[in-house]
Order: structure tokens, then sequence, then C-alpha cells
């Protein structure tokens, strides 16, 4: 959702009230947006084409689709904790080790600081799609596929100093048996079939997403999935931008979620961000 960084790092408080403060001078009511998708961009879809197992799909999903999604999750089993870099995963990470993989309170990446989120987890189960089967387009949380996370890490990262800036939600997850394949299957399903938009529901609110488009991903992992999302605020007089990459390492889901609060267009995930964070993550594997 557009917005999500501002769950806020515990460190930069201040700066989250100045952004907020921000966002209201530029009359963007952002409370219930949601973002994700591209614009005129190359296809960096190199996930599969697996949809959610039990919400409706739009017409445009095809049987194929959900036939691979029932096969996904009847292949999805248990497993031991593994390591990062497997090719498909066979036991997720503990939550120790993933942590260990993560950024850490105030590290430094480039411009920009990573933090933990001080109200919990961005994009949590309070937020749904409609149709359910765009919901891993709007989070991967528990429930969000047939494939819930055994361990998982959020990490916020931004210029805390800036009132108005590119904000990116962080989160590692991993899964037992082919979960994490499972969840990339999920994902490239939800794009295609809601590349016309989609309605994300929250509590006091709801966002429209415009538009879903496939952008380049990086070439990190066993596979990556990128997207980039049009829009429309709460009044339905605003363009808004968010872009989202997942990475899958084995069993492990590396994604990144960048917005900013304002209508400009920030043209992808900062590399930056992503890079480090891929670095850090692959390092273990080699140990």
């Amino acid at each position: 959702m557009f917005g999500a960084g501002n769950q806020g790092r515990s460190g930069s408080r201040r700066a989250r009230l100045r952004r907020a403060a921000a966002l209201a001078l530029v009359g963007a009511v952002l409370t219930g947006a949601a973002a994700c998708g591209g614009d005129g961009a190359t296809d960096g879809d190199k996930g599969g084409k697996d949809a959610r197992t039990d919400g409706k799909a739009p017409a445009s999903t095809s049987a194929e689709d959900a036939d691979d999604a029932a096969g996904s999750a009847a292949s999805a089993g248990s497993g031991e904790p593994g390591t990062p870099g497997t090719s498909g995963g066979s036991g997720a990470l503990s939550q120790r080790d993933l942590t260990a993989l993560a950024f850490t309170d105030g590290e430094k990446i480039g411009k920009y600081t990573a933090g933990e989120f001080s109200l919990g987890e961005p994009q949590g189960e309070d937020y749904t799609a409609d149709p359910a089967t765009c919901q891993p387009l709007v989070s991967l949380a528990k429930g969000a596929t047939a494939f819930d996370p055994a361990s998982e890490v959020h990490r916020n990262v931004d210029v805390a100093e800036e009132m108005v800036g590119t904000t990116v939600a962080v989160q590692l997850r991993s899964y037992n048996g082919g979960g994490a394949a499972g969840v990339m299957n999920a994902l490239g399903a939800a794009g295609k079939a809601c590349a016309g938009g989609f309605v994300e529901n929250r509590a006091v609110a709801k966002g429209q997403y415009l538009k879903v488009e496939p952008v380049k991903a990086p070439n990190h992992g066993d596979e990556a999935q990128a997207y980039r999302f049009t829009i429309l605020d709460v009044k339905g007089t605003l363009k808004l931008y968010e872009y989202l990459t997942v990475v899958r390492s084995g069993a492990t889901t590396l994604s990144f979620r960048a917005d900013i609060l304002d209508t400009k267009d920030i043209g992808k995930v900062p590399e930056e961000v992503i890079t480090a964070q891929w670095k850090k993550f692959e390092a273990a594997s080699t140990r």
C-alpha cells in the first residue's frame, strides 16, 4: 500500500510526523491507497503463474492457472531448516537465522537508513484484495496464498530527515517445502490476472489499483518478479505510484515495496537497497 512506510522506524518518529504533515499539504489522502504495477516497462517476471487457491479469479484467469495453483498447494510439504541459496528450497530458515540475514536497526545503505517497524508488520492480514486472486500483490502475509511463512523479518528503509522521500518495506520470509516457489507462482498469476486493476480493502477505507504492470526484475536468486502499480487516491483525484520487487532464493523470498508520499513516480525500487540486502543474504550461502 502507498505509504506503507508510515508505520515508521523506532528512530525516526519526528521524521514520520513531518512526512505526515507533508502528505496533508499535498492533499493526497492515502489512508486506504495501495500500489503495484508498471507503465510501458519491460517484462521482468521471472516467476511462475500460480493463483491463490481460495480466491475467485476474474475472467482473465485461465483454467491452467487454477490447475497450477492446486498442484503447487499439493506439492508443498514440510521440511527441516534450510540454508539460503538452495534451488527450490527444502526447509525454512529459523527466525534467528533469518534475522541475521536482514538489515539491522540503524544500518546505513547509501543515503538510506534501515530500522524496525514500530507498529509491527506492514501490509499485514488486514490488507485484502478484491478479487482475492490479487491478494499477493497487496500482501504476502500469512493467508495471502496457500503457503504461509515459517519465519519472517520486516525492515523499513528510508531517508529519515526527508519530509517527502522514498520509503522501502524490506520483508524476508522463509517457507517449508515448496512454499517459496508456490508464493512466486501465485504472485505471477496475480500479476497477469489483475493487470487491469483491483480494489484493496482496509478497515476504514479502500484503495483502487488502476493498473498492474511488470517491470524489469533484478538478476538475483532463483527467480524474481517486479511490478509497478498505478493507484487512485481515496478522493479519486490523484494518481499514485508504487513498486514491488520479490526475489526468491531457495526456500526464502526477499520482498521490496517502495513508495513515496507524493504523486511523483520514483521509477523503481532503489537498486542500492535491493543490492545491499541481496549481498547480505547471499553471503550466508557461501560460508
